[in-house]
């Protein structure tokens, strides 16, 4: 085993595409909803043109503003992955530009998570390649490590485990752990259908709100 500070850990068994495709067609709210409200990657900008990511957490943590243990992660992507990087949300250093999107884009990865900087925004925000940071500088990175991959980060208030399902859209972001998945899409399916009845019943002009003034008088009378 390589020493702390430069350990590496075989990739976490995939999630199956059509997981991958049912939580691209679930907006991250609803799937957050049912996670309690109370999870979720914070401080994180999409820096793509719009599109669903959801997929598997290779992750990588590395000293900020140094990006060797970055380009070492790509042997261990998969097509299907999402590369999960803490950069200990540092921004005086880019971490990535768009010749490391546009490789990780080449290997079948589904998208970026950054909590650090990056650079050549123009160029990314031309595709919609997901590419999530927490800011953006011009000054380029350091190649020095050292760096840990697949072991249990934390990226915008959120511990991110290799093998959790990364999902993402113009909302935010949000990891779940396998074992929660299936439950987590089900319930999210279940709101889903009742936001899209609320939404007609708005158009037909039968919306109901009476549970506003019955709730409000449940916490005002306790």
């Amino acid at each position: 085993m390589n020493p702390i500070g430069w350990r590496e850990f075989e990739s976490a068994a995939q999630a199956s595409p059509a997981t991958l495709a049912a939580l691209r067609e679930l907006a991250v709210s609803l799937l957050s909803d049912n996670m309690a409200r109370a999870s979720g990657i914070m401080g994180l900008q999409p820096y793509h043109q719009p599109r669903p990511m959801a997929g598997t957490a290779v992750t990588v943590r590395t000293r900020a503003g140094d990006n060797l243990a970055i380009h070492r992660a790509f042997d261990f992507c998969r097509p299907g992955d999402v590369l999960v990087i803490d950069g200990g949300g540092e921004l005086s250093q880019a971490l990535m530009g768009d010749i490391m999107a546009s490789y990780a884009e080449s290997l079948g990865v589904q998208g970026l998570v950054i909590d650090g900087a990056i650079r050549d925004v123009g160029a990314i925000r031309q595709r919609d390649f997901p590419v999530y940071a927490r800011g953006v500088t011009h000054r380029g990175p350091y190649k020095n490590g050292p760096g840990e991959i697949n072991v249990p980060v934390t990226v915008g208030r959120m511990v991110v485990n290799p093998g959790d399902i990364v999902v993402g859209d113009e909302d935010g972001l949000l990891a779940i752990a396998p074992g929660d998945v299936d439950s987590v899409i089900a319930g999210a399916r279940k709101q889903g259908a009742k936001e899209a009845a609320a939404l007609q019943s708005i158009a037909e002009g039968r919306f109901d709100r009476a549970w506003v003034r019955a709730h409000l008088d449940r916490m005002m009378n306790g």
